[in-house]
């Protein structure tokens, strides 16, 4: 099977427009040759690829012929072919070889099933797994994962036996976020790496290009198949001036959220640049890339520079800094008078510090408009819990500087007067900060130190202090803040902000408070005003590993078994989805027609649904219980055109699949938006859904509906979202002349009348192929034969 999928990975090759030539598949294998810098610790024989990258580049740059911008450079030189490989931005499909894949535990599990699926031996580039999603907060660090241990063993082994059999490095429960992991150990400048988490691109901190993609995409390349990608446009952000004070790098990237909207940056890259990158610190740079997720980029990027090279040098890995600047000019930075498709200015002189929400995080509030917008929208002033840390913010400089403000307010005699919680982003970060006594300080503050998790940032928060259904207001250092995304309360203001911003709001307890320009009163009466924060960029001591959390794959992993138990809860093995029949897909009933934003959590709700991430058919009950019906404005309630009777969306899901009714969803702007979580697309597939017709796609999830067999449809006319009701019949017409940029024709039945509209796709050939298979695992099985 391994040998027939190879031969069926060369003819992928030939479905794009070109043939690839051979020699460009044998260039790609020496990227593991060309340097002796390796590439981490725990890929001691795979090699850093700068010979192989800039000899690619050459390529590229005398096709094209113009300066190239930074995201260009290091897109461009992971081309399969670069040679032969169409280049316009915003149109043409890149054929890519990444470096490496990053899976984090809940989305991992099934990405490695399909893996499993593929019937191949050992993962193609290097891969790892880091078990951060399936630790819930509830009362601290220790007692939290070992509770965690006990109840996903199931899970947690079946991961660790994956991947030793398969060759993929394991990150036990404990180690830390999977974003900061990566930062500390495996990326480098001029990196292209896949991530099955949308907060991937917080690699760009150290000048990667980091992508956030469903778990099909992980298998492409873990299978040795090139990774398509629209060629991404570019948007650059000029930074001048200099961050200061109690302005953090935090802002720059909510300040961009305001400009961009979470639809602005789709599509694009977002490439920093400007006299103002240097005063950021490299993890600075990461928290800007990581929230980049939340306007819709594709991903973010910095510049190399000396703030990188001197996190790397203390991170252990100041070889590969030595390597990075000799292609510092050549691949690393852009090249003099590039071209952006859109350029934003940014200030960081006058760059107030901002707070976001409620949800929803482009909904920017300059601290010194906070109080007021708050009294204006009703927004709950009291503030109950504060929470700092996570992917977005949970480096030794944010942790450092949130302690200098805890000490400042506790030389007055006052601390905290909420719940204030920390998560550390590593077991580094946890190591090291407990060592120099920071965690003392928060503890003295009046805090909780939670696991190295990702926690209450993803609904993994046990919340006691509130009933479901109040109103009330919380401000975290997270990335994310719609409805109900924290403690599943959709009557929750969560508001996102910088780590210090958190620390001295949860000082005061309210939104009012400016620590600008507000005073507090001491222990003593007496009144004064928080100093700006400081904190050490990197240890003085350097970092303290802690507990050694990482687990190798064996030579080979041959003997390993893994098992399934047919009677698991927890896990499924998969089973492939029907291939298309040929025919017009006629008469389609609507399954709910939804109002407003849709994200992935609405499609696939996380929090206590992520313990059957494994598990196809049981994690399908959560499908579109977050979404609101546009019929009655009410979520997971919607009337069976089957029956007549009203029920929820799984159920009546259930009960036209189990009838042979096909269905589709409608849907609004931006659909898929936050989370690259696939079983949002995979739930809906595999309850009968035939397409998804929206106004318009967040860029993952319109890929994973590709992968899964289903067709994303985008109205040529946005007004047409209002001829369709939820009594409407839908038929899609001509399929079989289905083709790259030919709208589809679309019949809508509402009663008597029938209209006819145009349905706009993105499908590539390859793609409508996953569609006519039934999905893009069953075309790389189909090919293999």
């Amino acid at each position: 099977m391994a040998a027939r999928l190879m031969n069926a990975q060369a003819q992928v090759c030939k479905l794009g427009k070109h043939v690839v030539d051979p020699m460009a598949r044998q260039f790609h294998a020496s990227c593991y040759t060309a340097s002796k810098v390796a590439l981490s610790k725990f890929d001691s024989d795979v090699y850093l690829p700068y010979d192989k990258l800039n000899k690619r580049l050459e390529v590229v740059r005398s096709r094209l012929n113009r300066p190239l911008t930074l995201s260009e450079k290091v897109l461009y030189s992971h081309l399969d072919d670069p040679a032969n490989q169409d280049i316009v931005r915003g149109t043409s499909y890149l054929r890519l070889r990444p470096d490496r894949v990053a899976m984090q535990d809940a989305t991992a599990q099934m990405a490695l099933l399909q893996f499993i699926s593929s019937g191949l031996k050992k993962v193609a580039v290097p891969s790892t797994v880091h078990c951060d999603h399936l630790i819930e907060a509830q009362v601290g660090g220790p007692k939290d994962l070992a509770r965690a241990k006990d109840l996903n063993r199931e899970v947690y082994d079946f991961l660790a036996s994956t991947c030793a059999k398969y060759g993929l490095g394991f990150w036990k429960p404990g180690s830390g976020i999977i974003h900061q992991i990566i930062l500390e150990n495996y990326a480098f400048p001029g990196l292209l790496m896949i991530g099955t988490d949308s907060h991937t691109p917080n690699g760009g901190g150290l000048g990667g290009l980091c992508i956030g993609v469903g778990g099909a995409d992980a298998v492409d390349v873990m299978a040795d198949i090139p990774w398509e990608l629209k060629c991404p446009k570019v948007i650059g952000v000029n930074l001048s001036g200099k961050i200061s004070g109690w302005t953090s790098p935090k802002d720059v990237i909510l300040k961009v959220a305001d400009i961009l909207t979470v639809k602005g940056g789709t599509g694009a890259i977002i490439e920093y640049h400007g006299k103002g990158v240097d005063s950021i610190s490299c993890t600075g740079m990461a928290t800007i890339c990581n929230m980049g997720a939340e306007i819709g980029a594709t991903t973010s990027l910095f510049p190399f520079n000396q703030r990188m090279a001197d996190y790397l040098k203390s991170t252990g890995r100041g070889g590969i800094a030595a390597e990075a600047q000799k292609f510092q000019s050549k691949i690393l930075s852009a090249d003099k008078n590039c071209e952006y498709d859109e350029l934003i200015e940014i200030n960081l002189d006058t760059l107030e510090p901002h707070v976001n929400g409620p949800f929803t995080p482009d909904l920017a509030h300059p601290i010194s408009k906070l109080g007021e917008n708050s009294k204006k929208n009703g927004y709950p002033l009291d503030i109950k819990v504060g929470l700092i840390g996570s992917c977005t913010n949970s480096s030794y400089e944010d942790m450092g500087r949130c302690a200098s403000i805890a000490k400042d307010a506790m030389s007055h005699g006052i601390k905290s007067k909420i719940p204030f919680n920390v998560t550390p982003g590593s077991e580094q970060i946890r190591a090291t900060i407990e060592r120099d006594g920071i965690s003392e300080v928060f503890d003295k503050f009046g805090g909780t130190v939670l696991a190295n998790a990702c926690g209450p940032c993803i609904g993994q928060w046990d919340r006691q202090d509130v009933k479901k259904g109040d109103k009330n207001t919380i401000v975290t250092s997270y990335n994310r803040n719609f409805t109900g995304r924290n403690d599943a309360n959709p009557a929750t203001h969560c508001f996102v902000t910088s780590p210090e911003m958190v620390t001295a709001l949860s000082i005061a307890g309210r939104l009012d408070f400016n620590p600008l320009t507000d005073e507090l009163t001491g222990a003593d009466g007496k009144k004064f005003k928080l100093k700006a924060p400081f904190g050490d960029e990197l240890p003085a001591k350097g970092f303290d590993p802690g507990q050694d959390t990482y687990t190798a794959p064996p030579p080979s992993g041959e003997n390993v078994k893994v098992v399934v138990d047919p009677k698991s809860q927890r896990l499924q093995l998969l089973e492939p989805f029907d291939k298309w029949s040929g025919q017009d897909l006629t008469d389609m009933t609507v399954l709910i027609k939804v109002k407003g934003k849709c994200t992935t959590d609405h499609i696939s709700a996380a929090g206590p649904w992520l313990k059957y991430r494994g598990h196809l058919d049981n994690i399908s009950n959560n499908m579109f219980i977050g979404a609101t019906n546009s019929e009655n404005n009410e979520m997971n309630k919607i009337k069976n055109q089957r029956t007549g009777k009203w029920g929820n969306v799984p159920e009546v899901a259930r009960d036209y699949k189990a009838n042979n009714i096909k269905w589709v969803a409608v849907g609004d702007e931006n659909y898929g938006e936050g989370s690259s979580r696939e079983h949002a697309a995979l739930e809906p597939r595999h309850l009968g859904g035939r397409a998804i017709i929206v106004k318009s796609f967040a860029r993952i999830h319109e890929t994973n509906l590709k992968k899964q067999g289903l067709l994303p449809l985008t109205f040529a006319n946005a007004a047409d979202y209002d001829k369709i009701q939820p009594t409407s019949k839908i038929s899609l017409l001509n399929l079989n002349s289905l083709a790259p940029g030919k709208p589809v024709d679309c019949e809508i039945k509402n009663g008597d009348k029938v209209e006819r509209i145009k349905l706009n796709h993105t499908l590539n050939e390859l793609q409508i192929g996953w569609f006519k298979a039934g999905s893009a695992l069953n075309r790389m099985k189909e090919l293999a034969n």
